[in-house]
């Protein structure tokens, strides 16, 4: 694995701010890492990048404790932090030229011209970064993160100030390297989690409560099977009921029907079956899960 945390302990004074938490994460996918404000999640990206030191357990980058071989573990992490610390009278490619010469990029004239067009920063390359909005300031914090092409990327609000065509581009930028590095990305917008990650981690006071693929996250809470299913005619009820492994079935409204079964259970199948055998129409066909909004609300509130 890339990372790997082991009971992260953080204390302030009598505060728990991360409270015995563990999680790995590997190469080749975007770890969602939620919570809700003052939940641990900024303290803990800043102790796996080495900004902060943790009170017990430990941070592992590559291999590299994060306490005990800081400089091995620093060299393999590119970092966006929720408020991107730039140089703001600096220029564009002067900036990147200044942060390549830091991490001794080989050929950094050649790498920052392949992160300024990444990140699409072409036509605003020979600008002071203090005339940038705030969303062309965030590429640039996000091409100096990449810049010495690091085998992990932590990333905190990415997408923060983007309008939403830059958003777009940004987290397709985002699944493309997370098939080649390991990415951690901290974001607000849930809707985010399920376009750009393949696993979310959920925090809340200080404690871990899920970790767990996207899908198998939204199928957690419902302890059921729901199937929505919808005919050009009309349905009889009681023989809805009598399909193979549903347990109740609700009308909602006109030819519409939500139908429950055992949540190992997928009845879709069965219910295409009886529309054919009953001559039905069959005009949609669902199987309902929880968003991540949902199963996040269910863990934090």
């Amino acid at each position: 694995m890339s990372v790997k945390v082991s009971h992260l302990l953080k204390i302030y004074d009598t505060q728990r701010a991360v409270d015995d938490v563990t999680f790995e994460a590997h190469k080749g996918e975007v770890l969602g890492f939620l919570g809700p404000n003052g939940a641990g999640k900024t303290t803990t990206m800043k102790i796996i990048t080495g900004y902060l030191p943790q009170s017990g357990g430990t941070a592992e980058v590559c291999g590299f404790d994060v306490a005990e071989q800081p400089m091995e573990a620093r060299a393999r992490v590119g970092y966006l932090p929720e408020h991107n610390p730039l140089y703001r009278e600096m220029y564009v490619r002067e900036y990147l030229a200044f942060t390549a010469g830091i991490h001794r990029v080989a050929n950094p004239r050649r790498r920052v011209d392949e992160m300024v067009e990444r990140t699409g920063l072409t036509s605003h390359r020979h600008k002071q970064i203090g005339e940038l909005s705030k969303g062309y300031r965030q590429r640039v914090g996000l091409a100096q993160a990449m810049l010495h092409d690091p085998e992990v990327l932590i990333l905190d609000e990415p997408t923060s100030g983007l309008d939403p065509n830059q958003i777009v581009e940004i987290r397709q930028l985002i699944k493309d390297l997370g098939r080649e590095k390991t990415v951690i990305l901290s974001t607000h917008i849930l809707g985010e989690v399920e376009a750009v990650c393949n696993r979310a981690i959920i925090i809340n006071k200080g404690k871990l409560v899920a970790d767990a693929p996207i899908q198998e996250l939204k199928q957690r809470f419902t302890g059921q099977s729901i199937v929505t299913a919808e005919f050009a005619e009309s349905a009889d009820k009681n023989l809805l009921a009598k399909i193979k492994n549903v347990q109740s079935v609700k009308n909602l409204g006109k030819n519409q029907w939500q139908l429950i079964a055992p949540s190992d259970k997928d009845i879709r199948a069965d219910v295409f079956a009886f529309a054919v055998a009953n001559k039905l129409t069959l005009l949609e066909l669902r199987k309902e899960t929880y968003s991540v909004e949902e199963v996040f609300q269910q863990l934090t509130k």
